[in-house]
């Protein structure tokens, strides 16, 4: 087995892996006349093959194997950087929200051309050939699999957690900052969503950065909100000023004035404080940089990579 198997996170590993097998699964349940995707492929939420399983199910599913390589592909490739990062358990919260997220925006997009097109009105759909199939046939038609709506998540995930990290493009072979491949290909899928008349899912790729996005945008507010979240301590409660204490300010005026002075003197020290433990943690993220650029993501310890995703939007 090689090497590089054998140091691949565990998410990334099972994920590729159960990939694979489902496809197979297609293609073996194919030979016998039984097509998985009428099951587990999404269908638009107001056919009769939609059912509730198909907006995590659609995302183990795969067109082809061309299909199949790519989003493989770039889950071996950015996957095994965002777990390591991530953790084990985040990693796969997100890979599943992102996927998820995808299948909600690309419903969204078909209820929006659904209504457009007024098709609740019809009942059979006539073909320019002349074939004349049922609404409701028709509608079983609009069908999404792939993991590509996870996989543009993690995509999206890797330029926003490493932007300055340089990628090596296929074709043409450029070296590009990933902050700006994952803003060309936003842009691209964005394009074409809106002009391209094609069978791919543009909109849940879009559903799916965006999804990611908002989840990372959760996270990093979740680690800087305070200890007790919004509910006060007792000790905070229990030196809140009370009518008596007011009293006794208004009739001792200078000891209010010499409480207003220490408030403002103690906010000074804290906003030094903040400002210089800003700069510490700055200077900590330059230098796991500076090791990356050195030696590679893989030479940083769990506390480094810990600490790298903790202050990267800092």
């Amino acid at each position: 087995m090689p090497i590089a198997w054998n140091l691949m996170p565990k998410a990334t590993k099972n994920l590729l892996v159960v990939n694979c097998l489902v496809f197979l699964a297609q293609y073996l349940f194919g030979m016998r006349g039984v097509d998985l995707t009428d099951l587990f492929g999404l269908h638009f939420v107001l056919a009769s093959g939609f059912k509730v399983w198909q907006p995590v199910t659609y995302m183990f599913l795969h067109g082809n194997l061309t299909h199949l390589f790519f989003n493989m592909f770039a889950l071996w490739m950015f996957g095994v950087v965002i777990e390591r990062t991530l953790g084990l358990k985040r990693f796969l919260i997100f890979y599943f929200v992102c996927g998820i997220g995808a299948a909600f925006c690309q419903e969204l997009w078909q209820l929006v051309q659904y209504s457009a097109n007024g098709l609740a009105g019809y009942t059979t759909v006539r073909f320019d050939g002349g074939e004349v199939m049922q609404m409701a046939d028709f509608l079983n038609q609009w069908t999404t699999v792939g993991a590509s709506g996870a996989c543009y998540g993690i995509l999206l995930a890797f330029g926003v957690l490493y932007p300055n990290e340089v990628i090596m493009l296929i074709f043409p072979p450029i070296p590009m900052k990933a902050k700006y491949f994952v803003f060309i290909y936003a842009a691209l899928e964005l394009l074409f969503a809106f002009t391209a008349n094609d069978n791919i899912a543009h909109f849940a790729h879009i559903g799916g950065m965006l999804f990611g996005w908002g989840l990372l945008v959760y996270w990093r507010r979740q680690q800087r909100r305070p200890k007790y979240g919004n509910y006060v301590r007792y000790k905070e409660v229990s030196e809140r000023e009370t009518f008596f204490s007011r009293l006794k300010h208004w009739l001792r005026p200078n000891d209010t004035l010499e409480v207003r002075r220490n408030s403002k003197a103690e906010q000074a020290n804290r906003q030094a404080d903040d400002l210089r433990q800003q700069m510490e943690r700055q200077q900590r993220v330059d230098e796991i940089l500076d090791k990356i650029k050195l030696s590679g993501y893989d030479s940083l310890t769990p506390e480094e990579k810990d600490e790298l995703f903790r202050n990267s939007s800092d």
